[in-house]
């Protein structure tokens, strides 16, 4: 497809009249962006629709999970040690603070919306004291090198995760202080910083972390402060990285995207999350310093992994060895590694570039990987999770370490997940829908509502909608202004067809770019309603993706559906299955499977190829007993038994 320049699509322009945006990303004032967040007292997801259920089961089961596992994992234990107040052997991965500060970061964004929570307000409290005390004296904070080996502390930048463990402390402490649940954490964060700046910064020492993410962390205590040095020395380590400083490692300094200069890079490379949080980075250091080189790159960066090496559900990083990108199209549905927190930095790209832009296709992909890359890896129950997420689980299939993915675990030894999928949860409301100085824009569909302040007036928008389930959305204006805004509505690229209708009466809405842009002198109580037309699609993939060539996979709206040995005959083996493509195909609303309200109901047969491994010429199939196959929505599966699934279903030949 023909490259398109970010300084070709986006307006240097900042939003007049609007509240200060206080959500996980806020561009400040001169920044080069197209769309501003709201703050996340702006934005409301209703408990009964679907985003709304994953937010409240975040806060009332994964979140109070992830406080209890880190205490009694040893993550607490291990500030204790560092603060001098229990002498106990250090435990977990070396990384380990990084869960408390992701899991801090959580229970700052819950806050904001829930304060009355005293469990969790003393969790922030006695935490955030205790990174007080166990802070050294020049800002340095981090267990493992305080307790386990402080002759090495900065020694050891490509394994050390040191910054990486600073980011994530910075960016909890930009949650507590936007929700003000807990400003002193700033104090905490800001002496560690203001350390970086001190060695890093300006002819400071010439290094980088292994694993990217204090740079999109250092970009945001910027906006949160305004002290510029915190965006400066972002950018400086984004400008080191390229130069081979990391050195060459176990898989080559392409794993820590160290062996190109960034703004020259072609395409992804090595360990997924590295790189995703890294384009992040570059995303929010471009668009507050105007730098059209960093989110040009970024841009073409995420054209390569988007187009060539992610997997139909948004999944990246399809090696286990280092779980990393392969080759352009190897996408392996039974091998895919598709790391949980892969998919929620893709979410947090896709979310950056959306402000940068204003394109449709970031908020298409976020919404992509958010219900079936980031949602597959919790339970139902929200206590259980997925670290890798395949395509595809055998018949007979054995696995081996926490993270082959037969089924979810309550915890692992290295927990970057959970934590990151609560943080992400807690904060999900503020995800919808931004603004600017002509409108609102809605960009994921949930019941709920979103304040702004538009052509000079306070305005909300009250949804309600049953999506992903069916492709209504209501939507109901209230709030006067003297002049017209425009309040736009994404159509998402999977739908052909919708309609819209304003106070019952039908309008012509074209989309443009992605989106429908209704513009007029809104009355209080205006109502529209889009429909978006969700028929069954069979997706087919590239050619060159051999692993899957000859299967479909099914979707609807903006869900991917997969089959599960669950809804098998008995006796049947998964493996045997086809899909016959000219049977009908229908979605079902089933009673009977209250956390599965639409399945999809397609014809199938059980073909039978012989016991011969391999046969010469070609191999041809005895069709067997015709069946009617249910597929059910990929995120739900492995909820109601342990056996194998598939999301890509080969198709039957004559």
């Amino acid at each position: 497809m023909t490259e398109q320049k970010f300084s070709e699509t986006s307006p240097v322009t900042s939003p007049a009249g609007l509240r200060d945006p206080a959500g996980p990303v806020s561009p400040g004032p001169g920044a080069v962006a197209a769309l501003w967040p709201l703050g996340p007292d702006q934005a409301r997801l209703d408990p009964g629709g679907l985003l709304g259920q994953w937010q409240r089961r975040n806060a009332e089961d994964t979140l109070p999970h992830c406080v209890d596992n880190l205490h009694r994992a040893g993550n607490i234990g291990n500030l204790r040690a560092a603060a001098g107040e229990q002498d106990t052997a250090f435990a977990g991965m070396w990384f380990a603070d990084s869960d408390v500060h992701k899991t801090l970061e959580a229970a700052a964004w819950e806050l904001g919306t829930s304060p009355g929570d005293e469990a969790l307000r003393s969790f922030v409290e006695d935490t955030v004291a205790l990174l007080a005390r166990a802070q050294q004296a020049d800002g340095y904070l981090n267990s493992y090198f305080t307790v386990v080996a402080p002759d090495e502390r900065w020694r050891k930048p490509d394994w050390s995760h040191e910054l990486y463990c600073a980011g994530h402390l910075f960016q909890a402490a930009v949650a507590a202080a936007r929700t003000g649940v807990s400003p002193e954490l700033v104090t905490v964060a800001r002496r560690f910083a203001d350390l970086l700046v001190e060695r890093f910064g300006p002819d400071g020492v010439e290094e980088v972390c292994g694993h990217p993410e204090v740079e999109t962390a250092l970009a945001e205590l910027y906006r949160l402060t305004g002290h510029r040095p915190y965006l400066d020395l972002a950018r400086r380590f984004l400008d080191l990285r390229g130069r081979g400083l990391l050195g060459h490692g176990r898989f080559g300094p392409a794993y820590y995207q160290d062996h190109v200069p960034v703004r020259e890079a072609r395409e992804v490379t090595g360990h997924a999350v590295r790189q995703l949080y890294l384009l992040a980075g570059m995303v929010d250091v471009g668009v507050e310093t105007g730098d059209h080189m960093l989110l040009d790159a970024a841009e073409r960066l995420w054209e390569d992994a988007v187009h060539r090496r992610a997997y139909v559900t948004g999944a990246h990083g399809s090696r286990h060895r280092d779980e990393a990108y392969g080759d352009p199209y190897e996408l392996p549905a039974d091998r895919a590694y598709a790391e949980t927190c892969a998919a929620i930095a893709s979410v947090h790209l896709n979310w950056r570039l959306l402000l940068a832009t204003g394109r449709a296709r970031y908020a298409d992909e976020m919404e992509r990987a958010l219900y079936n890359a980031v949602a597959p890896a919790v339970s139902s129950d929200g206590r259980h999770f997925f670290y890798s997420n395949p395509l595809q689980l055998r018949t007979g299939h054995t696995s081996s370490g926490e993270e082959a993915a037969a089924r979810r675990l309550p915890w692992y030894s290295c927990a970057c997940c959970p934590p990151n999928i609560a943080r992400l949860m807690a904060s999900l409301h503020g995800y919808l829908a931004t603004a600017h100085d002509d409108g609102l824009q809605i960009h994921l569909y949930a019941s709920g509502s979103v304040d702004a302040v538009v052509a000079g007036a306070a305005v909300s928008v009250d949804v309600r909608t049953e999506y992903p389930w069916e492709g209504r959305i209501e939507l109901t204006v209230s709030g006067e202004t003297a002049v017209p805004w425009t309040l736009s509505l994404r159509v998402p690229a999977w739908c052909d067809a919708y309609t819209v209708r304003i106070d019952g009466g039908p309008v012509m809405a074209p989309a443009r770019d992605g989106y429908i842009r209704l513009t007029r002198v809104w009355a209080p109580g205006t109502t529209v309603v889009l429909d978006l037309d969700m028929p069954v699609r069979h997706v087919t993939a590239h050619p060159r993706v051999d692993a899957v060539r000859g299967c479909v996979a099914l979707a609807r709206g903006p869900l991917v559906y997969c089959l599960e040995q669950a809804d098998l005959p008995p006796g049947t083996v998964l493996e045997d299955v086809r899909l016959d493509p000219a049977a009908p195909i229908t979605a079902v609303h089933r009673q009977d499977l209250p956390d599965i309200p639409v399945v999809i109901n397609l014809g199938g047969q059980v073909a039978h190829a012989g016991d011969s491994l391999y046969v010469t010429g070609r191999r041809r199939e005895r069709p067997g007993t015709p069946l009617t196959l249910t597929a059910v929505p990929y995120f739900l599966w492995g909820n109601r038994s342990e056996g194998p699934m598939r999301v890509w279903i080969p198709v039957a030949t004559s």
